[in-house]
């Protein structure tokens, strides 16, 4: 799919490849962030190419194949575009705060897999080491688990990684955008065939 060529929102976007998948099976839906090669008037002009909405649509897709979302879990009529500063998966987290935080060492599989920053393989690292030993933070940075957003969303034997009144909406999206901005490089730019 061509995106930011016409104004399809995301929920459109998102709907469509969930259609996709559920009608005919398919792997994979493939996103491209629109660039015009020609100065034609009669196409539409963008001053960047929307890159971020590109990753932020490979982001869900993701979701939707691998963590059993729904596009609806995602993106309503009332928020039918991505936040471009937070992955879906810590915007979801955002929203359902009262979901959270998680105790790593009892919660299940599924309530893994709803953890930003905790993936397939991170969530059966998690459910077979914890048959051995109580994890704690130290421990799942040592098993790859991306800290960084998952810190905000779990008890690590019930405790939290700061102190718990920390445990507010404003505080984590703040925190969420702050490490979004310092890991992106924001110098990414649109490779071309023609230079």
């Amino acid at each position: 799919m061509i995106i930011g060529a016409t104004q399809e929102t995301d929920l459109d976007i998102m709907q469509k490849s969930s259609s996709l998948y559920n009608k005919f099976n398919l792997k994979r839906v493939f996103y491209s962030a629109y660039i015009p090669v020609n100065k034609d008037k009669m196409l539409p002009s963008l001053k960047l190419p929307p890159l971020t909405r590109e990753n932020r649509l490979y982001q869900a897709d993701w979701l939707l194949r691998y963590y059993n979302f729904k596009v609806e879990d995602i993106l309503d009529k009332n928020n039918p575009n991505f936040n471009l500063l937070i992955d879906p998966k810590a915007a979801w987290a955002l929203k359902h705060l009262n979901e959270f935080p998680k105790e790593i060492n009892t919660c299940s599989y599924q309530d893994l897999l709803k953890i930003p920053g905790i993936g397939v393989t991170s969530a059966k690292r998690i459910i077979k080491s914890r048959k051995l030993f109580n994890i704690n933070f130290n421990d799942l940075k040592k098993m790859g688990i991306v800290l960084k957003r998952a810190k905000y969303f779990i008890t690590c034997n019930h405790k939290y990684f700061i102190d718990k009144s920390f445990f507010k909406r404003e505080f984590i999206e703040k925190n969420l955008v702050l490490e979004e901005n310092v890991s992106n490089n924001k110098n990414v730019e649109q490779l071309s065939l023609f230079s």
